[in-house]
């Protein structure tokens, strides 16, 4: 299975992390703190 993985700096990571599992929580199945993230797509599981 390909993957990808990236890292990007910046001030406000834990706002952007809580605002994008929010945002895929009104169609997946999502679990998030302020430092981790994890969205279960229906291709398969994002961490």
């Amino acid at each position: 299975m390909p993957t990808s993985h990236a890292d990007v700096v910046t001030e406000h990571a834990s706002r952007y992390l809580q605002q994008l599992c929010k945002h895929w929580a009104h169609k997946f199945p999502v679990a998030f703190d302020s430092s981790h993230g994890t969205i279960d797509l229906s291709l398969g599981r994002t961490v």
